[in-house]
């Protein structure tokens, strides 16, 4: 599903906001996860306007992502500030 990543630069996302680069299971890992792919799947939206198969993966990330914000935001307040400035996410 994710051909576009490498496996280093999931490594790298991992190991910025998960800990260690092996720590994929980390719910900042995972939101800065999306968030990569989010902003991947808008850029190729841009040029590619009727691809609507891509469309339906882009909301359902994004849908994905908001759970995991909304789960972090109750869980610690704090790390889900930080993580959503250092994103650069909206809310």
């Amino acid at each position: 599903m994710a051909a576009y990543l490498t496996n280093e630069k999931i490594e790298e996302i991992f190991k910025e906001h998960g800990g260690s680069e092996k720590n994929t299971g980390s719910t900042e890992g995972q939101i800065a996860l999306f968030t990569y792919r989010i902003k991947s799947l808008s850029e190729h939206l841009q040029t590619n306007k009727k691809d609507h198969s891509s469309r339906k993966a882009l909301l359902t990330l994004v849908g994905k992502r908001r759970r995991l914000l909304n789960y972090l935001s109750k869980k610690d307040i704090n790390k889900y500030r930080d993580l959503i400035e250092k994103l650069g996410i909206r809310r």
